[in-house]
């Protein structure tokens, strides 16, 4: 069988000891492609030089919601015309840590949703605790291609994405007890979603 592992974040320091180790066991195992992460001006740069070095990665660059007061858009645009990025994010609101002011958040997932329609490229989109806002905002520039990463919305907020046309994508959280995604993904088409592991953190 063969395996495309979603979404992944290679590049964190936890990968620093054994990274090429890890690569050669996921070949073994039928991996043949990762889409690989950046979230920041560092592991955006890791994860294109990543790319660079490995047949099996391609890198996605985008300003994770925690990070968008650093947020460096003629740094992105650069980074995004890669030819080794296929895909802008992950980048949306995370009103749950709020580690950067909302309004930001707002400002620079707007921005991002317009660079990947300008390139062409799809979205990974961040949603935690905000699934009305980051909808709204979405639909304002309705890019073509959009995926929810590690999905966290009920049946009604899926049927919302999907109506779009856009995707989901689960993580390991749908195995915890007493989840209500377990709902949710039998009423997700086969081929409307992706199953990530969001290494090193949700597998």
């Amino acid at each position: 069988m063969k395996i495309f592992e979603s979404h992944a974040h290679l590049n964190f320091e936890h990968f620093d000891k054994d990274r090429e180790e890890l690569l050669q066991k996921c070949k073994k195992l039928g991996i043949e492609r990762i889409i690989n992460v950046g979230v920041d001006k560092k592991s955006i740069s890791c994860s294109l030089q990543l790319a660079e070095k490995f047949d099996m990665i391609y890198a996605a660059v985008g300003f994770h919601p925690h990070d968008a007061k650093e947020y460096d858009r003629e740094f992105l645009l650069t980074s995004a015309k890669n030819k080794n990025v296929v895909a802008i994010g992950e980048c949306g609101l995370d009103y749950y840590r709020n580690l950067s002011p909302r309004d930001i958040q707002r400002r620079v997932f707007s921005d991002q949703i317009k660079i990947a329609i300008d390139l062409k490229l799809p979205l990974i989109v961040h949603d935690r605790d905000a699934h009305d806002e980051c909808f709204e905002l979405l639909e304002e520039q309705n890019p073509a291609s959009v995926v929810f990463h590690c999905f966290s919305g009920d049946e009604l907020f899926a049927e919302k994405v999907l109506s779009k046309g856009w995707k989901i994508s689960f993580t390991g959280t749908i195995t915890y007890k007493n989840n209500l995604l377990e709902n949710v993904v039998r009423t997700v088409p086969d081929d409307m979603f992706f199953i990530e592991t969001d290494s090193p953190y949700l597998t």
